[in-house]
């Protein structure tokens, strides 16, 4: 069995002439946090889109756990253990941070919405929500309404909800944007608390999450693959500090 959960073969998208992705190769090793990062126009959310499924590649190959998902949906992928979080907080505001878990929680065990038949259906989830809610550190906030959440908290029941799906992949588009600095550390500390037994693949912008976070980097610049390997050498790369940083190297 290969040691890499995910792969992608000379990955490529088109859209009308421009190529934003052009001849990726990408390789996601289990067990691993995998960042995928290059500045504004690199191809990093084409790129995401294409291995979530969310876009079908012009030309190339992906795998997960060794099989074929290049024609799936991403309802497919999601179904066979790819779930990703998206760089918007999507969970449903006027619903408890509880009663977002359990929906999730009832969704991965099969079931086709019928939560809207009323608390009796979903009551049975209580405990894994709560213990779930516990992890990501909202266990004071069950029945507090989602929309009253703080951003980063809203963040964090996204996360749990990510994880009621039980991924063997995680996939996170930008887990820290739009957030103050306290929250950002508490997204990071979560993230590395719930790495234990997960392989994570991240978008991410913000390059002390990265340096802090990821055991390998993958940088991309013009919808190409630039450089690839741990922080310390992808940082003391030139063009990597040309292309994504400038030429301060104070800044990497």
């Amino acid at each position: 069995m290969s040691d890499y959960v995910l792969e992608a073969q000379g990955l490529s998208k088109g859209f009308r002439g421009f190529m934003a992705v052009q001849g990726v190769d990408l390789n996601v090793e289990n067990g691993s946090i995998h960042a995928l990062i290059g500045p504004n126009g690199a191809g990093k959310t084409t790129c995401f889109n294409l291995l979530t499924k969310f876009l079908q590649p012009s030309a190339g190959r992906i795998a997960f756990e060794g099989q074929d998902i290049t024609q799936l949906s991403p309802a497919g992928v999601a179904r066979r253990g790819m779930v990703r979080s998206f760089q918007i907080s999507a969970v449903f505001g006027h619903m408890t941070a509880l009663e977002n878990v359990r929906i999730a929680l009832a969704r991965a065990r099969g079931g086709n919405f019928d939560f809207w038949r009323g608390e009796r259906v979903l009551i049975r989830f209580n405990d894994r929500a709560l213990a779930l809610l516990d992890d990501v550190g909202l266990s004071d906030s069950a029945g507090v309404p989602a929309v009253a959440l703080s951003y980063g908290r809203k963040r964090a029941l996204e996360i749990a909800t990510t994880l009621a799906l039980e991924p063997r992949l995680m996939l996170l588009d930008e887990p820290t944007a739009g957030m103050t600095e306290a929250d950002v550390g508490r997204i990071v500390a979560l993230i590395r608390k719930i790495r234990a037994g997960r392989t994570i693949l991240m978008v991410e912008h913000n390059l002390s999450v990265v340096s802090g976070l990821s055991d390998r980097i993958t940088v991309l610049a013009r919808g190409r693959v630039l450089a690839e390997g741990d922080y310390a050498s992808v940082s003391a790369n030139e063009a990597v500090v040309t292309a994504y940083l400038g030429t301060d190297h104070q800044d990497v």
